[in-house]
């Protein structure tokens, strides 16, 4: 059966840790795939700055080249607020899906709107930080063994990048030089992005 990672985030915009992530993930979690998700209307962020078809291009020129990583736009195809177990249920059958997150994320997991029904359906990769140790919910981790699930560590070393530090680069007319494609770097310029 195919090992599909799902990898969902804003993206705005996408950067070189994103794929580096993505990358890593599909190398050591024995993954077929990595699909990247675009939020559509995250219900815990503040609005977005481009729009759904912006990310999702800048997701298209971060990722070619790269094989195994794909650009899964359902979120920003659907209307209203986004929600992971939507999502989740909205995925082919057929396969078995491994959602990737970052240890900041796990801690806030069992805030997810139905987080048990996501944590029944997929498996969990945390991207885990050096030194640092993993440490699920103890209510996630008892509900992950009672459904056969497992949480998986995806060793990955912290980049200082971040989608707002990139924002506030480009609003200020700083360099972003080392933490963009240059595809996407590029597309920003031509777009006027973020200015």
């Amino acid at each position: 059966m195919k090992r599909i990672g799902l990898l969902g985030g804003s993206f705005d915009p996408v950067h070189v840790a994103h794929v580096t992530l993505a990358k890593s993930a599909l190398d050591t979690l024995n993954l077929t795939s990595v699909e990247l998700i675009p939020a559509g209307n995250p219900w815990q962020r503040a609005a977005l700055h481009a729009t759904g078809e912006q990310r999702r291009d800048m997701l298209e020129l971060a990722i070619a080249g790269h094989d195994g990583l794909l650009v899964n736009p359902v979120e920003i195809e659907r209307d209203g607020p986004t929600y992971t177990i939507d999502t989740l249920r909205g995925l082919p059958q057929g396969a078995r899906y491994v959602w990737l997150l970052g240890a900041d994320q796990l801690a806030n997991f069992c805030t997810w709107r139905n987080w048990r029904d996501i944590a029944s359906l997929v498996d969990l990769a945390v991207a885990t930080r050096p030194g640092t140790p993993l440490t699920p919910p103890p209510e996630l981790t008892a509900w992950l063994q009672a459904q056969g699930h497992s949480l998986e560590e995806l060793p990955f070393a912290p980049m200082a990048v971040s989608a707002s530090d990139i924002r506030r680069r480009l609003a200020a007319g700083e360099s972003t030089d080392g933490l963009l494609a240059p595809a996407v770097a590029a597309y920003i310029a031509a777009h006027q992005l973020y200015r």
